[in-house]
């Protein structure tokens, strides 16, 4: 997990991590903070101490200088070993059960990754019929799809905004979409917030080695590395989401440089 100057939401991303049940994993945090770290506030230190009391061992990391969000990660995915690595952003709450869905939608696909998308809340009264047009049902197993900014398939950004996984959740529990296993996987064009990857497959497509081709001030990051690991090995939505958006102001508000469209320009 990177963060920057969010005591606040780390503390209550650490929480959701700590309710999650029969799930087995440790946690990362590498803070790129300007003052103290984030996690030397007093939630977040006893949220730590929650996890690590449970069995769960919680590293709390500096990692300066800031290069951009794409060298952020992959600093996070070299100094982790796990076979599953989950990158979660630092204003993502996850309600309990979530990690075990995931990781049973992983094994179950077969495929290089799998992501809840973040829902905001907040929107859940607005309801936007024409941005889920794009909602296509995945079948298991999940095969490769190449996408770009170019494809059909790019169109299904939409299907993330404000309230809308919600609103997919319950359109599918109305009509039994859900099936047996009480969970459904869908097609994306990328999931931004909260994504389990097959480790081997994203250090095979590079992780985010990309970094040094990208200015320091950029977003897209994620989804550039998902649309490698999708060409290869497929990636694929899960609902119901149990990940919430905390809606805090971004910490990344120079948006001008967009990876995909930086490395596309370079090819």
């Amino acid at each position: 997990m990177p963060t920057r100057a969010r005591p606040a939401e780390l503390a209550a991303v650490l929480a959701g991590l700590a309710a999650q049940e029969d799930a087995s994993f440790s946690v990362l945090v590498s803070d790129q903070s300007d003052g103290p770290p984030s996690w030397e506030h007093p939630a977040v230190e006893a949220m730590a101490r929650v996890l690590r009391a449970q069995g769960r061992p919680v590293r709390l990391v500096r990692h300066l200088p800031r290069r951009g969000l794409a060298e952020h990660r992959q600093f996070l995915l070299e100094e982790s070993a796990a076979e599953r690595v989950l990158f979660m952003d630092d204003d993502v709450w996850l309600a309990s059960g979530a990690l075990r869905l995931l990781v049973q939608a992983l094994d179950d696909l077969g495929c290089g990754f799998v992501g809840m998308p973040v829902q905001g809340l907040s929107y859940l009264g607005d309801r936007r019929p024409a941005e889920l047009e794009p909602f296509e049902l995945s079948d298991a197993p999940v095969e490769p799809e190449a996408i770009d900014r170019d494809a059909e398939a790019f169109g299904r950004w939409t299907l993330h905004n404000a309230a809308n996984p919600a609103h997919l959740a319950d359109s599918l529990a109305q009509s039994s979409g859900f099936g047996p296993r009480g969970w459904a996987a869908y097609r994306v064009a990328w999931i931004g917030g909260c994504v389990l990857y097959r480790r081997h497959a994203l250090v095979e497509c590079g992780g985010f080695g990309f970094w040094g081709e990208l200015p320091p001030e950029h977003a897209g990051e994620d989804v550039v590395a998902q649309w490698r690991v999708m060409e290869q090995h497929g990636g694929a939505g899960i609902l119901p989401s149990h990940a919430v958006h905390l809606e805090s102001p971004t910490t990344v508000p120079v948006r001008d440089a967009e990876a995909s469209e930086v490395l596309a320009g370079k090819e």
